[in-house]
Formats: structure tokens, sequence, C-alpha cells
């Protein structure tokens, strides 16, 4: 199932709210693109965090051409599928002497050169040769006392680092990398734990009634790369400057200004936009469900630390309540608007010539998440037409993807999802 959410107009520091129908009015104008005037070349790659057939690791990589996907819709096959459990685990075992497990997150740095992929499972993060789709180093997360994970791995605009959300660790790492060379290293002294550390104002990162469980979700990080805005699973939001060793918290919000779980979060123009969902589990003091819109003033940031508590305050631009999840986002009609997903549609990038949405959709047997926000029923690739210069759309097809298990349940389970562009006009 697919739910779309209300679209936020972004225009200046003015927003309003309009609603968007999940079938579009039937008097709607596709945008010109793929179906008219010919657009950049672009590819949409999609993971499925399944294990790899007959193993229990790996996972499946699918990688699409843009112009099937536009011409072909629901009939388009991948053209290029690459089995994580091949190449990439035995770089991660050379390396790291482990497996790599659930395949949870891609991103690409700025010059679409490399994919960083987050195993969330392991703690695994894995470099790829987005070109030649070969893994070119394999990097893990630290063993921490609550877990060692990678739930996403972000790398800076400018390429300088990528930084690890290693969720049960409750840490914040960061690799420092040269992606032109090649080159990677996990910089360890960089580490900043939430567990234990202090904030600006003398406050404990992680306490009861303040910010009671400081697993970061999703580091996103400011155009510029001199922040990162970093969700945390039960509530509060922290900004930290990426680049000292330790990196270093400049701003601190509790879990009444920011609620909890947020993934999702974009720049634009001088704002930006960071979202909160549902409860990953028993936390009394969250809702089984959220969908919450903020936006940051980046300016008021520039003066840097000493930074009161829940300052510079945040802008709530929309809350839903009922059974709503809000995980992922993109911009639409030029930057006039901000399409924010339900988590029943996960993941979400769109084209280059903004025509299109491509959406991650979740399976019966989800690995992660919550189940009762989570679970879906067609596992696959959603494709959706955007409409009315950004502000509508509909879903026009399904690509559906399996992976039946050796016990004929059916385990596929799509989550990170990004579209490369295979040109520079950025």
């Amino acid at each position: 199932m697919i739910r779309l959410i209300p679209l936020i107009r972004m225009a200046g520091l003015a927003s309003c709210l309009m609603l968007m129908s999940a079938c579009g009015r039937p008097d709607a104008q596709l945008l010109p693109g793929p179906y008219g005037a010919p657009v950049p070349d672009y590819e949409a790659w999609l993971i499925d965090q399944s294990d790899s057939p007959g193993r229990d690791h790996g996972g499946l990589l699918y990688v699409f051409d843009g112009v099937a996907l536009a011409r072909d819709r629901g009939a388009a096959q991948a053209a290029h599928l690459v089995d994580l459990g091949d190449a990439t685990s035995e770089l991660c075992r050379e390396l790291t002497g482990a497996d790599p497990v659930r395949p949870h997150m891609v991103l690409f740095n700025d010059q679409q050169t490399h994919a960083s992929i987050a195993f969330v499972a392991s703690g695994h993060v894995v470099m790829m040769d987005a070109a030649t789709r070969e893994p070119v180093d394999c990097l893990r997360a630290s063993r921490a006392p609550g877990g060692q994970q990678a739930h996403a791995a972000f790398p800076a605009p400018d390429g300088s680092y990528v930084i690890v959300a290693n969720q049960d660790g409750k840490r914040l790492e960061r690799i420092d990398s040269d992606f032109a060379a090649g080159r990677f290293r996990h910089n360890e002294t960089a580490t900043l734990d939430l567990s234990s550390c202090m904030t600006p104002s003398g406050a404990p990162c992680e306490a009861p009634g303040l910010r009671p469980d400081n697993a970061p979700i999703c580091p996103i990080i400011s155009d510029d790369s001199a922040l990162v805005f970093v969700t945390l699973r039960g509530g509060g939001l922290l900004v930290v400057d990426p680049r000292p060793e330790p990196m270093r918290i400049i701003a601190e919000y509790d879990l009444e200004t920011v609620r909890g779980n947020g993934c999702g979060g974009i720049q634009v123009d001088g704002s930006m936009y960071v979202n909160s969902g549902g409860r990953p589990g028993a936390m009394d003091h969250l809702a089984p469900y959220g969908f919450d819109v903020y936006r940051f003033a980046l300016e008021a940031f520039e003066g840097g630390p000493p930074m009161p508590p829940n300052q510079p305050a945040p802008v709530l631009l929309f809350r839903a309540e009922g059974e709503r999840d809000s995980h992922g986002m993109v911009v639409t009609g030029d930057g006039q608007y901000l399409w924010v997903m339900d988590r029943h549609a996960d993941l979400a990038d769109i084209s280059p010539d903004g025509g299109r949405v491509y959406v991650a959709l979740r399976g019966p047997t989800p690995l992660s998440g919550d189940p009762h926000s989570a679970t879906g029923a067609t596992p696959g690739l959603g494709i959706m037409e955007v409409h009315e210069s950004g502000s509508d759309g509909r879903l026009a097809a399904i690509v559906p993807l399996s992976n039946i298990g050796d016990d004929g349940i059916e385990r596929a389970d799509p989550h990170g999802l990004r579209v490369r562009w295979l040109t520079q006009e950025r």
C-alpha cells in the first residue's frame, strides 16, 4: 500500500499545505520529460534487504535504466542485478572477518561516482564503484555495548567524509573519504558517543524525559557539509559539527520539541526540513504512529555554540495523527513542493526531469522497522507520475520484485532507493 501525505509548498519562508490525491486528477498534465523532451540519463537503484537466495547474508541490488522505466513502466526489468552475497560479501569477509547482513540504505556521493551501502544488521558500510557496480572498500561500525549497526551512511556533499549512524551502538561515526582516489578511512577518534556525551548546555545527551533513547536514525547533512542534523530513535534531535575529533554538538533539542524516529531530511535554499515518524518498539512516551515535518533556518546556526536548549527553534510545519508514519522526502516543482512519504511507501527519490518519483514498496515480511508500519503487500518499485508542476501526481505502475525463501514465504523487502544521474548537469 502507498499512502501519499500532504505536500508543503515552499516559497521563501512562507508555507501552506495542500492535499494530494493518490490517483491524481483526470485533467492533470504530466510534466515535460521522458514522454517528450529528452532528459539527462539516469538509473534507479533499489536494494532488497532480504538475504541473497540460499544464503544468510548479502542481498540484491536492482539497477533500472531510467528510459526503460519511463517507457515500460510496470513491465520494466532491471538492467543490472547485483548479488551482494558474491563479491561484496567476499570483500567484507576479507577486510572485516564477517559477512555483511541486511543492506538497508544506499546513497551516492555528489559526483555520483560511488554508492555508500549501509548494512544495518552487521554494521558494514560498503563503498561501491557506481559505474562498474563493484565494491571498492568495506568498513564496519565500531562495536558498542548496545550493538554494532549501520542504519545509514550519508556522504557529505563536498566528498570529504561519510557519516554513519551506528543505531543500536548509539554512536555517530565518521569515515574520512577521498572519492577521487578511492580511499576511505574509519576515523574512530571522530566518533561521538551519543549515550554518554554532554550537550553545550551541560545536559546529558541521553536522559529520561529529555532524549531517552539516542540511537541515531538518519544524519542529514547540509549542502555546505558544515552541519549534520541527527534524528534520534526516542525523540529529540542533535545538530553536530562533523569535522572535529570527536565531532561536536552545537545545538540540542528535546523530545517535546522534536519527536522521535525521523528519517527524512532535505535542504531547500536556506532551510533544512526534517521529519519524525512512529514508535519503533516499546516506548510509552511515543505514539505508535507519527507524522511531523519541521523547518530549521540554517543561518541561525552560523554563530555556533553555545546555544540554549531548543534554540534556534524549529517551525512545526505539519502534524498528522492517526495511522501515518513519516519516512522519506523529495522536492518537486523546481523547489516549490515538498513531498513527505508515509513509511508504507518508504524511501523515495525523483528523476532528473522532475517528472517521476520512485518509491521503495515494502514486502509482507518486513526485516526492519516496526511491522505495524512497515508491512507491505507488493514488494517492488513504485513509479509515480508528477502532475501540476509538482503539486499533484498519481501512482502509475509498480515493478514487482520477489525473493521466495526455502520455506515458500515471500522474503523480498525493498528499502534503500536512490536515483543516480549519469550526467553532471545537476
